[in-house]
Order: structure tokens, then C-alpha cells, then sequence
């Protein structure tokens, strides 16, 4: 069985978004370094750093560097810094989202221009500006996986103006796949059910959220970062080489109930 085979030896990769155990992106990272697969870690902030350490050295991470979205010098070092290291990447993890809290706890309607605008910024364009950082460092092909939530699909109370942010991420997927596709480049999204971390407890009423979803999937149950993970590691391994554009839901079936 797949689950049993290392077969992202010799693969490297870059984890954006790790900011603790309970982490989406740690769960695939886990899944990842399971594989077999290298990893360069980012970090946001100093004040993460002590937290996120302590994990990337669990996951043997051969780059550990700061990486604030916002601030293009980190980035571009950070690809500078992978280049020297390892000369390409295979596959690359973006699981990071940011809204202020009075802008994403409150109606869409009355949402800040600079509340969105970082929104998109931060969760959304990152993203195409990472793809046009590796394109260089994936000539012979790769992965590249943005982490999604069903309300770009469907209005989902509390979600608010989150959810227009990440139904313009998954509409990016589709065009970098497009683009990227002619140089064997693949790129997806994860849309991931309710999870219990720490950076979903920003949204209102979550609680509410997460019974819900477990009461109404199909398997009546909530899924976890490791079963994100698992499916992460099937799209970034060459046994997901025919699969481009998709938006993969992880949710144990949420999505298809009314």
C-alpha cells in the first residue's frame, strides 16, 4: 500500500504555515518527512520562532528561515536560500490565511478596503508570487498545493469575507495550473473540513461550526491535520502526475450534504 512506501525519497519541499503542533501544515509535514521527503520550515516571526523550532528540528528540516509574506527580501531569500542548498524543489505547501478580526467577524458588506486588500495579500497573492519564485527551481516539474475552506464554494456562516479570499485562491490554482502545466508544474488546492487549530478559533462561533460538520458528513466525524496530510502527499509525489487544477476536498463528505 501506498501508506507503507517511502515514496517522496529524494523529494524536496517547502512548508509555509507552520505555526504549531495542531498546525494543517504540520500535519502534512509530518506526512511528508514520514515519505521520505526533505523539507525547508518557515517561521513568521521572531516571536514564532521558539515554537516552530522545536517542530522543524522533529521534522529534521535542512532550511529553517523567516518568511513574512509581506515582506518580499525574506522571500526572495528564502528561494535564494533554496536554490543554494538544494538547487530545485519538487513541491511547495502554502497554508497561510489572514484577515483582521473585525473585518472577518463581521459582515461582508462592511468589511474594510484595507482588511481585504491584506486578506488577499497575505492569503491569496502570496501564493502567485511564490509560483513565480519556483517556476525556476521546478524545471523539471512539481507540485504545488494552496490550502483552501469550503466557503469559497458555498456561504458559510461566520466565514464572511474569508471566503470570497479563498474563492479567488482557488480560482488562481486553476490559472497557475493552466500556466504552469506546459513545464510538468501541477497545482492544487486542499479544501480541508472544520479542524480543530488554533488559527480556525478566530472565526466566530467555531464551535457551532465544527458540530455541525460532524453531525452532517456522511462519516460523522471531523477529519484531522493527518488525514490533510495524507492526501497532501499523494498530489505532491509523481503517483499524482495526471492530476492538475483540482480542488480536493478533505471533510469525511461535508461538502456534498445540503
Amino acid at each position: 500500500m501506498l501508506e507503507n512506501c517511502q515514496y517522496l525519497v529524494g523529494k524536496k519541499g517547502l512548508i509555509v504555515g507552520i505555526a504549531n503542533e495542531e498546525s494543517i501544515a504540520y500535519g502534512c509535514a509530518e506526512r511528508f518527512k514520514a515519505l521520505g521527503a526533505a523539507q525547508a520550515i518557515t517561521y513568521q516571526t521572531e516571536k514564532a520562532r521558539p515554537f516552530v523550532e522545536p517542530l522543524a528540528k522533529a521534522l529534521a528540516a535542512e532550511i529553517f528561515m523567516p518568511l513574512d509574506v509581506q515582506k518580499p527580501d525574506q522571500m526572495e531569500a528564502l528561494f535564494q536560500a533554496i536554490r543554494d542548498k538544494w538547487g530545485r524543489l519538487d513541491f511547495l505547501v502554502h497554508s497561510i490565511a489572514y484577515m483582521p478580526k473585525e473585518d472577518l467577524q463581521g459582515r461582508v458588506v462592511d468589511c474594510s478596503l484595507e482588511g481585504f486588500l491584506m486578506a488577499m495579500d497575505i492569503s491569496c497573492y502570496s501564493f502567485i508570487r511564490m509560483a513565480r519564485l519556483v517556476e525556476p527551481l521546478m524545471s523539471s516539474g512539481g507540485c504545488l498545493l494552496a490550502m483552501s475552506y469550503y466557503g469559497a464554494n458555498q456561504v458559510v456562516k461566520n466565514y464572511n469575507a474569508m471566503g470570497p479570499v479563498k474563492a479567488a485562491l482557488e480560482s488562481c490554482v486553476r490559472y497557475l495550473a493552466a500556466e504552469l502545466g506546459p513545464k510538468r508544474v501541477r497545482v492544487h488546492a486542499l479544501s480541508p473540513g472544520p479542524l480543530k487549530t488554533r488559527a480556525a478559533s478566530g472565526i466566530g462561533k467555531f464551535d457551532e461550526l465544527l458540530e455541525l460538520a460532524e453531525r452532517k458528513s456522511p462519516q460523522h466525524r471531523l477529519v484531522t491535520t493527518d488525514d490533510v496530510g495524507a492526501i497532501a502527499g499523494f498530489l505532491v509525489s509523481d503517483h499524482a502526475d495526471a492530476l492538475t487544477g483540482n480542488v480536493t476536498f478533505v471533510d469525511a463528505g461535508y461538502h456534498i450534504i445540503d
